[in-house]
């Protein structure tokens, strides 16, 4: 029974994957993100068939097995465009520094104005780092892990679905600037919508997104106590 609901669970999601796919470019919106839309319809069909979420867990492992080649592949346009990224590196690598710094900032600015508790603002300081390596510096820092992973996965959604919109009405159009910005943001989520609008945009998303990560893991053990 396990295995034939592991069956179901994998056709499922991607065929609801492949549907959003074909509704985003017929409707472009950030309610059609794919990420965003699938992730809805799939709460909704498991839901009707009286999945759980430990039965669907199954499926959803061998899908996350899959992430590790997709983000490697993110080197074959990196390394295709690489004389570009190298031309920038420098305010590249600014640019992925100050905006990890300003948005870990910023969040606790606004959680302290909103008198959150400290778990939640330990947690909320990793909203923007991909969920593998904010759930290692969660366990460094004390966050809690639920917490952790429902920021990571709102950042990750929101940079996805209003990113682009976002860049395109502060008139940012140079691919390399709006892949940094994807990605040192909303990791992997962001990057997979970075990947859509070309090589360049994809392959800069995943750098910043590497990096963002490393200097967040790097900082935040250290800065935060300072803080609280």
């Amino acid at each position: 029974m396990s295995s034939i609901i592991t069956v179901y669970s994998l056709m499922i999601t991607i065929f609801i994957y492949l549907f959003t796919i074909a509704i985003s470019k017929k409707y472009p919106s950030p309610f059609t993100t794919p990420v965003f839309l699938s992730t809805v319809l799939i709460i909704g069909v498991l839901y009707l068939s009286h999945i759980t979420y430990s039965q669907y867990s199954i499926a959803k492992e061998i899908i996350t097995e899959l992430l590790g080649p997709a983000t490697v592949a993110l080197a074959v346009p990196l390394y295709k465009n690489r004389r570009i990224f190298f031309q920038h590196l420098k305010p590249a690598l600014l640019g992925i520094i100050l905006g990890t710094s300003l948005t870990i900032a910023s969040a606790e600015i606004i959680g302290k104005m909103m008198h959150f508790s400290n778990e939640f603002l330990i947690s909320l300081s990793i909203k923007s780092i991909t969920i593998p390596v904010a759930s290692e510096v969660s366990n460094i820092i004390g966050g809690n892990e639920y917490l952790v992973a429902a920021f990571v996965m709102i950042t990750g959604m929101f940079g996805a679905m209003f990113g682009p919109l976002i860049l395109n009405l502060c008139k940012i159009n140079h691919p390399l600037s709006r892949g940094l910005a994807i990605g040192t943001i909303s990791h992997g989520i962001g990057t997979a919508e970075a990947v859509k609008e070309g090589e360049i945009q994809g392959a800069v998303s995943g750098v910043a997104m590497g990096v963002a990560a490393v200097f967040t893991s790097i900082c935040i053990p250290n800065i935060l106590p300072l803080i609280l």
